[in-house]
């Protein structure tokens, strides 16, 4: 068997060999008056067969270029709403003849007796790009009816745990925008967009592992952009998509897609609604050490978690653009959600001696009711100056989130027989959130000194109110619980310039950057009878510098360098000292001496001959911070039961890894896309008085097979796998899955019908333990992974011929800090 796998793997390297790509193909698009017209289809497609090699959308100047070629005769295609099919003369690529600049091709609109043309073409699933790679949403089939975060889950060199949180290439702290915008969210309420957020309103997922300076500092390992669906057709256009999934448990994701673009004026609007209906098992045995001995085991606690959370998701945006000028645009975006939803836990504990004699079983109930609201308005302007490239953008932003979250807690603890009652509780928690977020820049480009260069500034704004709530309830009624109240404030401003140049030097592209962000930031936790109030503030500022280099070295060989340096800031609820209530055995508290990690990031890529790409990667961490664990002080100043979960700075970090990514065209009917990412990571410092050395390698490796056929058919069969790996404290066991789709073109191509079954074999459960002074805990969490989804979508609209292109995006913030508490 082991000989079978290396004569597969041997043979796979020598098809991807066999794959000479050398070329380039650029030109531009112009209208009849030849003024550029952008976000228009630019396909490359084959002389012999016009089969589809790569699809591009023109830029803002109407260009468009296809690089890494194999040598062969070509024609590029043109399609788009309003104008005919056209087609480039033939060109070919050979070795003596590499690049090939075709010059500007005019588009003239449709006369108005022809038909109307239907194009229907598809993109990769992925893009290997100089700076980043690009996943293309529609292109698996699998994808259909799925969540964003089922998608992220299974999209290359990118990891979610048990709890949704997000690591690319093995490293967590990973900034995720949505159409260049932050989310303002932290961890908790990050996930619960994203399992909300249809996987059909997304087009894009663009993965970028070290940012340019234009973008903020923050996030470690990098960021995740969402780009979202926006029709570029003129007249009246849109789409409507209806998904039914049944796991377990049923759910749907339904939504629409408006759009008219006419004249001066372009108009958008997207709603949806979701439901979310999900169960989760959590299972976690903690056993007890002696502190003098720690072979010696004292106590053994078992817990068992049976978990419901049912969710009804609705969400709409809404915009317009506004041509003032030819060269002028204003703009605006407003977006709003609601999203109501129930959470229940039943935990029976059971503690044991060091025999594994029951002494007494805990029975504790959990019931969350909780309303999310959101709403966030852009206020954008772009103007052109002239046809050099110098532009000038601004945006105004401004966020705002409240939650209002109710609990009720209820714990009885019964003889080892369950047969008396020794003691019972019940806690009923109140914990309101608001948030306002205000944020604003302006952008500067222009070519210089046969160049690009790029200048900006922005500013934001944060307050956020935490309330913790707490109330015993008794038979007489109800009294604060002034050990587990709280109120906490929070203030923070950033300010922050940057500059950027890039240029290519005939083989050599260089591009440079520098950007500074200063943070000023302030909390105030209010007393109660049992403590006074207590207040932190901090200011610091830092550079943050970029470089990247390419160099073309020849018609195989690509090579590519960037450095650059990081910030992650701890998020607003990370820094509320206080202790939060998640079931008797289990509180989460923040920390108010958390600081800022830094990180300094070194990665070298390779292509081989346009289809072949290797990453190395290493970075290195200054006072990390991730989840660290402890037990809670019983009255009497020992070790307790319970375990307490806070952030801490547990030191250092260095992480270095392997990445390989590889399309490749089996057959004509048969694309193969395999991913590989080999990471190792080190901790070394300090938890609780503790010294913390931890090392460990995780392979993470992401296949999917595109398989098309004649009359609309396509079918998917794709799969992850990752071995163990350690976050911190935490040592994750191996898991993944495997899913399968298929899809059928109706309705003359107007229509898509999709069903596909993800995680067929039950395998995505995640396991793992944790150690920490005392206690050496186990776990297993298993969720409703395993489902099978029929999703419609429908294609409507008129086209308007010789419309002015729309200006298709607002600010480019990266922000994703707010934490409202987690359930």
């Amino acid at each position: 068997m082991r000989k079978a796998r290396i004569l597969i793997a041997v043979s796979l390297l020598a098809a991807l060999a066999g794959q000479a790509q050398t070329g380039k193909i650029t030109g531009r698009v112009e209208d009849p008056a030849k003024k550029p017209i952008e976000a228009f289809t630019a396909t490359l497609v084959r002389a012999k067969d016009t089969g589809v090699v790569k699809i591009e959308l023109t830029d803002k100047s109407g260009s468009y270029q296809f690089t890494g070629i194999s040598k062969g005769a070509y024609m590029v295609m043109f399609t788009g709403s309003g104008y005919p099919k056209t087609f480039t003369s033939t060109v070919e690529v050979t070795d003596n003849q590499q690049l090939h600049n075709l010059g500007a091709t005019a588009l003239s609109p449709e006369s108005k007796n022809m038909k109307e043309v239907t194009v229907v073409a598809r993109k990769p699933f992925i893009e290997q790009k100089i700076d980043k790679m690009v996943v293309n949403v529609d292109a698996a089939v699998t994808n259909a009816g799925t969540t964003v975060l089922e998608v992220l889950e299974k999209s290359p060199g990118i990891t979610v745990d048990g709890d949704g949180k997000i690591s690319l290439k093995g490293k967590q702290q990973v900034m995720v925008m949505i159409d260049g915008k932050p989310t303002y969210l932290g961890q908790a309420e990050l996930t619960n967009l994203l399992k909300t957020m249809p996987s059909s309103s997304i087009e894009q997922i663009e993965i970028m592992t070290n940012p340019s300076a234009k973008y903020d500092a923050a996030g470690n390992s990098g960021i995740i952009n969402l780009k979202t669906k926006k029709n570029k057709q003129y007249g009246f256009n849109g789409s409507v998509n209806a998904n039914y999934t049944q796991g377990k448990y049923w759910r749907t994701n339904d939504n629409i897609n408006l759009n008219y673009r006419n004249g001066k004026l372009n108009v958008f609007a997207n709603g949806g609604y979701s439901k979310w209906n999900s169960f989760q098992n959590l299972d976690i045995k903690r056993t007890f050490k002696d502190p003098n001995d720690p072979k010696e085991i004292e106590a053994i606690f078992e817990q068992t978690s049976r978990m419901r959370n049912l969710e009804d998701n609705y969400n709409m945006k809404l915009g317009a653009d506004y041509y003032l000028s030819k060269k002028t645009t204003i703009g605006f975006v407003s977006t709003g959600l609601i999203n109501p939803e129930t959470f229940s836990s039943n935990n029976k504990s059971y503690l044991m001696d060091a025999k594994g004699i029951t002494d007494s079983v805990v029975m504790a109930t959990s019931n969350t009711t909780n309303k999310w609201k959101n709403g966030t308005l852009n206020l954008n302007f772009r103007h052109q100056f002239d046809s050099t490239g110098r532009e000038l953008t601004a945006d105004l932003d401004y966020a705002t989130y409240s939650s209002a979250g109710n609990q009720i807690f209820e714990t009885e603890t019964l003889t080892p027989d369950m047969g008396t009652v020794l003691d019972e509780e019940k806690l009923r928690g109140y914990l309101p959130v608001n948030i306002d977020i205000y944020a604003a820049k302006v952008d500067y480009a222009q070519n210089l000194w046969k160049g690009k260069m790029e200048a900006g500034l922005k500013s934001s704004f944060v307050t956020t109110e935490n309330a913790a709530n707490y109330y015993e309830v008794k038979d007489q009624g109800e009294s604060v619980d002034y050990g587990k109240t709280n109120m906490f404030d929070y203030k923070e401003n950033i300010y922050a310039a940057y500059i950027n140049y890039n240029r290519q030097f005939k083989k050599f592209g260089v591009q440079a950057g520098l950007r500074y962000e200063y943070t000023q930031m302030e909390g105030y936790q209010y007393g109660n009878p049992t403590r006074p109030d207590s207040s932190f503030n901090r200011d610091y500022g830092s550079l943050f510098p970029t470089v990247f280099i390419s160099y073309n070295a020849s018609k195989n060989h690509m090579w590519g360098f960037n450095v650059g340096r990081r910030i992650d800031r701890p998020a607003y609820q990370d820094l509320n000292p206080f202790l939060f209530f998640i079931d008797p055995y289990t509180y989460q508290s923040g920390n108010p001496f958390l600081k800022p990690q830094f990180s300094n990031n070194v990665e070298l890529s390779h292509t081989f001959k346009g289809f072949l790409t290797t990453t190395l990667n290493y970075s290195h961490t200054k006072d990390f911070h991730t989840e660290t664990f402890e037990q809670a002080k019983l009255p009497n100043g020992e070790d307790g039961y319970a375990t307490i979960v806070r952030k801490g700075n547990i030191g250092k970090r260095d992480n270095a890894g392997i990445a390989v990514s590889a399309q490749v065209p089996v057959k004509k009917w048969w694309t193969a896309i395999v991913y590989t990412n080999w990471s190792y990571s080190k901790f070394a410092g300090t938890v609780n008085n503790e010294s913390v050395d931890v090392e460990a390698a995780t392979l993470l490796l992401n296949i999917n097979n595109q398989f098309k056929f004649n009359k609309g058919w396509s079918t998917e069969l794709s799969g992850f796998w990752r071995s163990k790996g350690a976050e911190g404290q935490i040592l994750i066991d191996p898991l993944g899955q495997v899913s399968a789709g298929v899809a059928k073109q109706v309705m003359k191509g107007k229509g898509t019908v999709k069903m596909n079954i993800r995680d067929m074999f039950y395998t995505q459960i995640v396991e793992g333990s944790i150690n920490f002074q005392n206690t050496a805990a186990e776990f297993r969490n298993a969720r409703d992974s395993r489902t099978v989804t029929l999703s419609f979508t429908y294609r409507f609209g008129k086209p308007i011929k010789g419309a002015p292109q729309r200006r298709t995006g607002g600010a480019k913030d990266e922000q994703s800090r707010v934490k409202m508490g987690e359930n």
